[in-house]
């Protein structure tokens, strides 16, 4: 069975149910397959077959949909572009998946057409959103030159799926490969997490182009459900559409879902929400004591995973705020999913003792395949049918899996480990810090000094000695910052996770 059978039975069994919708544009099941097959056609006509490759630049879109259920169907290989990329980074991803067809929305197309215009053989620029672009062809256009035929090769179980882009947290993006088994997978395996059924309508902002949102689409679309998009994430628009879509499913990083409680006037509203998917971070007590008032009827599951792997979750039987452990338990990302096996290993490979930190890593039959054309970095990561995560983690005697940090970001400081959001759920303890994040700093004396960049509160003077005094009665003093940085805002990721990479490198560009 492949991705490709979801589109096909939903067209099927829920023909009029409503598969993405976004403004006013709706698409029904059986028109994405129609659209699904016409755009497999037109690309097979541009000499495009099964297991060519193909790329998308573009924002959260009805198009965007489109093109995953045409890949999904056909077995052509989809690469997804971060959008957030530069015009240089952009170019360096499309030559290393060498596409055949890149599918581009207008605000990019001609930065990207002027580009791709001097390679030697340089692909079909296909634009979507209406504009005219020289050397390029309209998406609209393009389409309706296909027919809605069944494909002469249809995607297989073994076939690969998708080439997706790490968010390189720790060094530069790496190209995950993907297949169509590990990614059914994974559509059931978020369909039975979340619970979701036909008539559940999932509200997804996360960008398109991440895994994250990839996963969440794929479990909604598992049982033929609605996919409601927004283009980017706005609180205020989010919490209109919850009302007026009946938005049963949302996935956030806590800090979205802050946000959108802030906007969130009249909860009667939102009752429609039955479950809240967050990720990137852990939910802290007082965000979830308030989603709680305010979204009474949804359970919540955080889950942990990165673009290689899904790994685990913790499930909304445990988001609970009684008991003593209560607190401690919100911190862990939560049990392993079916056909996951985790073990925690030291530096030479072998298990750590039970209660100590390790890496993460990971066996699964969702599990990447390797990096694209990166022999090295594939048997750094793939070892002895493990998947190396690069987290350090914890497992409690419940079994309760805990992220300590990522093993690049640890702080060494005078040969101390220093695990970075141990010391931010301290910093951001204090009264006036509006969000931290910890890096490592080069300090003569310690090797690497400890350094919270903060985004105060408005109108909160914040000095490092505050900072340090209230830290020093929570934690050991190695742990203490040596340095605080205030900043307007934290650089996130697509996964909305903190960009530390961008912190240590405008750190060190303000030091030159």
């Amino acid at each position: 069975m492949t991705l490709g059978d979801i589109v096909t039975d939903n067209a099927l069994r829920f023909p009029s149910g409503v598969a993405y919708r976004h403004g006013e544009r709706t698409l029904t099941h059986a028109q994405l397959r129609e659209r699904a097959l016409r755009l497999t056609s037109a690309m097979a006509q541009a000499g495009v077959g099964h297991q060519d490759r193909i790329a998308v630049l573009s924002r959260n879109g009805i198009e965007f949909g489109e093109l995953h259920a045409a890949a999904q169907v056909s077995g052509i290989i989809m690469a997804t572009i971060n959008f957030r990329l530069s015009a240089p980074e952009v170019e360096d991803v499309l030559r290393r998946v060498t596409p055949l067809i890149v599918f581009c929305a207008d605000e990019f197309a001609s930065t990207l057409a002027g580009s791709i215009a001097e390679w030697p053989n340089p692909p079909l620029l296909v634009t979507i959103g209406g504009a005219t672009h020289p050397g390029a062809i309209d998406y609209e256009r393009f389409v309706e030159g296909g027919r809605a035929v069944e494909p002469d090769a249809v995607a297989r179980p073994q076939d690969v799926a998708y080439l997706l882009f790490t968010s390189g947290t720790t060094g530069a993006s790496k190209c995950c490969v993907v297949g169509q088994r590990e990614l059914r997978s994974i559509a059931y395996t978020m369909n039975a997490e979340m619970r979701c059924g036909s008539d559940d309508r999932g509200l997804i902002n996360m960008p398109m182009f991440h895994v994250g949102a990839l996963a969440i689409m794929l479990g909604v679309h598992a049982r033929g459900g609605t996919v409601v998009l927004q283009q980017q994430f706005d609180a205020a628009q989010a919490v209109r559409l919850i009302a007026t879509e009946r938005i049963t499913v949302l996935h956030l990083a806590p800090v979205m879902l802050k946000s959108l409680l802030d906007e969130v006037a009249d909860p009667a509203a939102v009752t429609s929400v039955r479950t809240v998917v967050y990720s990137a971070a852990p939910m802290t007590a007082v965000t979830l004591r308030r989603a709680f008032d305010v979204l009474p009827h949804a359970g919540f599951l955080n889950l942990y995973g990165q673009t290689e792997v899904i790994v685990s979750g913790l499930p909304r039987e445990l988001h609970a705020l009684d008991g003593p452990d209560a607190e401690e338990r919100l911190r862990s990302v939560g049990f392993p999913f079916p056909g996951t096996m985790i073990r925690l290993v030291d530096d030479s490979g072998r298990d750590v003792p039970a209660g100590a930190a390790g890496e993460i890593v990971v066996r699964s039959e969702s599990a990447f395949r390797g990096y694209w054309n990166d022999e090295a970095a594939t048997a750094a990561t793939l070892r002895d049918g493990w998947c190396h995560t690069g987290d350090v983690g914890r497992i409690d005697d419940r079994g309760l899996l805990y992220l300590v940090d990522r093993k690049k970001d640890v702080v060494i400081s005078g040969g101390e480990n220093v695990y970075s959001p141990e010391v931010e759920d301290a910093v951001s303890s204090l009264d006036g810090v509006a969000a931290c994040a910890v890096i490592g700093v080069p300090d003569e004396r310690w090797g690497e000094a400890v350094c919270a960049v903060v985004v105060p509160d408005a109108d909160a003077a914040l000095t490092l000695e505050t900072v340090q005094e209230h830290v020093r009665g929570r934690l050991a003093g190695y742990k203490v910052p040596r340095r605080l940085v205030v900043v307007d805002e934290l650089r996130v990721l697509a996964s909305g996770k903190v960009d530390k990479k961008r912190l240590r490198a405008d750190l060190a560009a303000d030091e030159t």
